[in-house]
């Protein structure tokens, strides 16, 4: 098994809610740069003082037998968990941006309920997003810095990679198996020799070049 390099992710944002009497939840999402399936956000909650969780880092530097490993101990001590999804199909007609957030708003409405109050702290991964609709803590690389995100980014990527391994079974000329939807030179020569399918991104280019579908 590979260990991850850099730094781990800290408690410190959580430890600071905790002492105002507030949970930290950790958002993020994986799949914005694939040419095909869902966009997956995961949102977590871990209860104060949890016991930290060695090894977890920043889903893009783990192996995926490792992640799967640390998506189960996640769920274990997690309080709680939401998924959220934007469908291919979605992406294609709002664009990626706001399919994320799209995705992140289900997810965090799974973990929260309908309603988000004062008693939690939203941090994500990356830049501000207004269309979160929610108050929220903006943190770049925040799934290297902040524990709860980064565990968020490996429950998302566990869940999306398990889904492209599925369709993988249905459409096996584009090798979903192993790229799960990223633009490698197999995923490519797929789209070239077989088209594009149903769970294809038609608005990102090397896709929409090509108009047979199967």
């Amino acid at each position: 098994m590979t260990a991850a390099h850099g730094p781990a992710p800290t408690l410190r944002r959580e430890r600071l809610a905790w002492a105002e009497g507030r949970l930290l939840v950790g958002l993020d999402e994986v799949g914005r740069g694939p040419l095909a399936g869902p966009v997956v956000a995961a949102a977590v909650v871990f209860p104060p003082g949890v016991r930290r969780i060695q090894g977890i880092r920043d889903s893009k530097l783990l192996p995926a037998e490792q992640r799967e490993r640390l998506a189960l101990l996640i769920r274990a001590r997690a309080i709680r968990i939401g998924l959220g999804a934007a469908s291919n199909r979605e992406i294609d007609r709002v664009n990626i941006r706001v399919a994320s957030a799209l995705a992140m708003r289900r997810a965090l409405r799974r973990a929260l309920g309908a309603e988000f109050s004062s008693e939690f702290h939203l941090v994500i991964d990356g830049l501000p997003l207004p269309e979160l609709h929610a108050p929220h803590e903006a943190v770049i690389d925040g799934d290297a810095l902040c524990y709860s995100v980064a565990a968020a980014s490996i429950v998302a990527k566990t869940v999306r990679d398990r889904i492209m391994r599925c369709l993988a079974q249905r459409y096996p000329a584009y090798r979903w198996e192993t790229n799960v939807g990223y633009s490698t030179p197999e995923h490519l020569d797929g789209i070239c020799r077989a088209g594009a399918t149903r769970h294809h991104r038609i608005s990102f280019g090397p896709v929409g070049q090509h108009e047979l579908w199967t």
